[in-house]
């Protein structure tokens, strides 16, 4: 089985970057053709607040119990898995690169980096009534500015802004506001190469030279956008990826050996052991007991 990669629809929004629905449209299945309860990759970026229920989110094969007034937070690339056992109420938000590039361009907005390779960030927060009060009106602005017939952009952007600003100012342990513009464009690039080059490339040396930088820069802006050294990112990232062929694919150490550039599957096995402290299949068997 492989992990269903799913994209954003922009057909459904009019071309738009952005959508807003209703958290129960997904468990009434309308108009998707995957189950949102297995394991499945996003190409785009997700806000999931929760309003009503309880249940047990999973990002990234860890387990994240939710309850009213909780937000998750989603980023590019990463695998995750509804709980729908209590027919939560609440919104999704899911919105584009795009979309955030267009909001820079416009006005102050925090920026996405990759902090969920760095283990002590965790994708969950716990609203207080206030803020849950905040974020459900700002959201059910955007709702209503999206649905009017001569909707404004700019008006959706600035209602975007004003949630995630105040979202972000919650999130104290994940806040790398500190990047200048010459440093997030390094950041973007030298993350684009590693999502291209994982396979086969683990040098920070390499990835520094290919955005003619130095080790030592390359590491600083790292650190300031998720916490990591470049080559700790590298490795986060690179584990990640073999969790999740390991748990959702079930390929062998072998094939794996082989996919990611390993002389055998001794050293691959040696490798995800150094990064994880457990055997890949030690692995594969905790995930499947702890789903079941």
């Amino acid at each position: 089985m492989n992990i269903p990669s799913i994209s954003f629809n922009h057909k459904k929004t009019n071309q738009a970057e952005l959508e807003v629905m209703e958290l129960s449209s997904l468990y009434e299945r309308e108009g998707i053709n995957h189950d949102p309860q297995s394991p499945h990759r996003v190409s785009f970026f997700m806000l999931i607040y929760i309003e009503q229920g309880q249940g047990v989110h999973m990002v990234d094969f860890a387990h994240h119990a939710f309850s009213a007034g909780s937000i998750i937070f989603l980023q590019r690339e990463q695998v995750h898995a509804f709980d729908f056992s209590s027919k939560p109420v609440g919104k999704v938000l899911l919105f584009t690169q795009a979309f955030l590039d267009q909001l820079h361009a416009n006005m102050r907005l925090p920026n996405y980096t990759p902090t969920h390779l760095n283990q002590l960030h965790k994708p969950l927060l716990q609203l207080d009534t206030q803020s849950q009060q905040r974020t459900h009106t700002l959201i059910e602005e955007m709702i209503t500015e999206i649905s009017l017939p001569h909707s404004d952009p700019l008006i959706v952007m600035y209602l975007f802004s004003a949630l995630a600003l105040l979202l972000h100012r919650l999130r104290p342990e994940v806040r790398h506001d500190k990047l200048s513009k010459e440093q997030s464009i390094k950041f973007a690039r030298t993350f684009e190469l590693i999502q291209a080059h994982y396979h086969h490339v683990r040098d920070a040396n390499w990835y520094a030279n290919q955005i003619n930088t130095t080790y030592k820069t390359l590491n600083q802006v790292c650190k300031l956008a998720t916490g990591l050294t470049a080559k700790q990112m590298i490795d986060a990232f690179t584990i990640m990826e073999m969790k999740r062929r390991l748990v959702v694919n079930h390929t062998t150490s072998q094939q794996m050996a082989y996919d990611f550039g390993f002389e055998d599957a001794s050293n691959f096995v040696k490798y995800f052991k150094n990064h994880t402290k457990q055997t890949p299949s030690q692995f594969q068997k905790q995930y499947i007991e702890t789903v079941l």
